[in-house]
C-alpha cells in the first residue's frame, strides 16, 4: 500500500526540520510530524566536525566557511545562545555538509558524540586595551568545560583550540584531558594559523608577491612576544633589511591589536581569525583523510625546546599530529626573539596548568 499524499509530505518536512537543531529546538511531541534522524541526499562522505562558540564573532563565519568545505558531511553548531538562528541561517547554503545546531549546557554532549574534530572558538573577544591574558579568568573555565565533555563524549577526536590565551588554554585542556584519562598529544592543536596568515600576508607586501606564493613559519605562541615569525626560513629565499626585519616582526606580533585598534570597540579579528581556523581545519581533515605532507605551524605538547607545549611546523595525519619538526638554522635576531617568547612562554602555560590543578 502507498503512503498518502500527506504522509510523504510530513515526512519530507520532517527530514528537513532534522537537518536543523536538536529535537527540543522544533515542536513537542504532540505535534503531527516527528523528527527523522536523517542526512540529505547527496550528502558526500567525510568528516563530522563539532564548532563549540558557534554562534560568536568568530564562530558564526567559521561555521559559514566550514559549510563550504567538501570534507565536512555533517556539521554540529553549538552554542549558549542564538545556535537555532545561526543554525537555520547556515542550513540554507546548497554545500554537501548536514548541519545540527544544539543550544545550552545540556545540549553539549550531544553536540559532541561521534564527532571526528572540535573547533572551539568559545570565549569573550579582546577589547581595546586588553591582553590576551586579560581574557584568562573567563575563558579558562569555558575551556575547562567543554573539555570535560569532550573527554567524555568524543575522546579520539582532534581538538583545535582558538580561545585566547591559546598560550594557556591548550595546557588547561590537556590538563583536563590528563585527569580523564584521555589525553593524546597528536590530537590537542593550538591555533596559531592567524601568526602564519598574517605573516604571509605582511611579508608578501614587502616583497610585492602574491601572499599565496609565500610561506613564513611561525614558531613560539599566539600572544605578543611569543609570537616568532622565522624571517630567515621564508619560502620563497629572500633577504630583508634590519629594519624590514624590525617592522614586520613586530607588525605580525601585534596584529591582533591592530585590529582590535581599528574596530574600536566594536570587536577583534574575527573574520581573519575565522579564514586562519578553517584553513587550519581544512589541514586537520586532509591529514585524516591520508593525504600526504600536510604541515602547518600548531601549538603543540612538544620536545622541540625545554617547555612542554610550543609552536612550530608539525605534520598532519590519520592521528594527528604524526610529527613535529625542529625550528632549523636560527640567525641572531631569532635566536635572542626565542629567548624572549620561552620566558613569557613558561609563565602562561604554568597558569593554565595550575589552573586546572587548584
Amino acid at each position: 500500500m502507498q503512503p498518502s499524499s500527506g504522509e510523504n509530505v510530513n515526512q519530507r518536512i520532517a527530514r528537513i526540520s532534522a537537518h536543523l537543531d536538536p529535537p527540543n529546538l522544533h515542536m513537542d511531541n504532540t505535534a503531527s510530524v516527528s523528527r527523522l534522524n536523517c542526512r540529505a541526499k547527496g550528502a558526500a562522505a567525510g568528516f563530522r566536525v563539532a564548532i563549540l562558540g558557534a554562534a560568536g564573532g568568530i564562530g558564526q563565519p567559521l561555521a559559514m566557511l566550514m559549510k563550504m568545505n567538501p570534507l565536512v558531511s555533517v556539521l554540529h553548531l553549538y552554542d549558549v545562545v542564538n545556535t537555532p538562528g545561526v543554525t537555520s541561517d547556515i542550513s540554507h547554503m546548497d554545500t554537501g555538509a548536514v548541519v545540527r545546531g544544539f543550544l545550552g549546557q545540556q545540549q553539549l554532549e550531544e553536540a559532541l558524540t561521534g564527532v571526528d574534530l572540535v573547533i572551539i572558538p568559545a570565549g569573550v573577544p579582546r577589547k581595546p586595551g586588553m591582553t590576551r591574558d586579560d581574557l584568562f579568568n573567563i575563558n579558562a573555565g569555558i575551556v575547562r568545560t567543554l573539555s570535560e565533555a569532550i573527554a567524555k563524549c568524543c575522546p579520539n577526536a582532534i581538538v583545535n583550540v582558538i580561545s585566547n590565551p591559546v598560550n594557556s588554554t591548550v595546557p588547561i585542556a590537556a590538563e583536563v584531558f590528563k585527569k580523564a584519562g584521555t589525553f593524546d598529544p597528536k590530537k590537542l592543536l593550538g591555533v596559531t594559523m592567524l601568526d602564519v596568515v598574517r605573516a604571509n600576508t605582511f611579508v608578501a607586501e614587502v616583497l610585492g608577491l602574491d601572499p599565496r606564493d609565500v610561506n613564513v613559519p611561525v614558531v613560539g605562541g599566539h600572544a605578543g612576544v611569543t609570537i616568532l615569525p622565522l624571517l630567515s626560513q621564508v619560502k620563497p629565499p629572500c633577504s630583508f633589511t634590519p629594519k624590514e626585519v624590525d617592522y614586520l616582526t613586530h607588525r605580525i606580533q601585534n596584529g591582533g591589536t591592530e585590529v582590535v585598534e581599528a574596530k574600536a570597540g566594536a570587536g577583534s579579528a574575527t573574520l581573519s581569525m575565522a579564514y586562519a581556523a578553517v584553513k587550519f581545519a581544512d589541514a586537520c581533515l586532509r591529514g585524516l583523510r591520508g593525504d600526504a605532507s600536510v604541515v602547518e605551524c600548531a601549538f603543540v605538547a612538544s620536545q622541540v625546546t625545554e617547555l612542554p607545549f610550543f609552536a612550530s611546523q608539525v605534520r598532519l595525519g590519520r592521528i594527528g599530529v604524526e610529527e613535529i619538526y625542529p625550528l632549523g638554522p636560527l640567525n641572531e635576531y631569532e635566536r635572542a626573539g626565542l629567548e624572549k617568547a620561552k620566558k613569557e612562554l613558561e609563565s602562561s602555560i604554568q597558569k593554565g596548568v595550575s589552573f586546572v590543578r587548584k
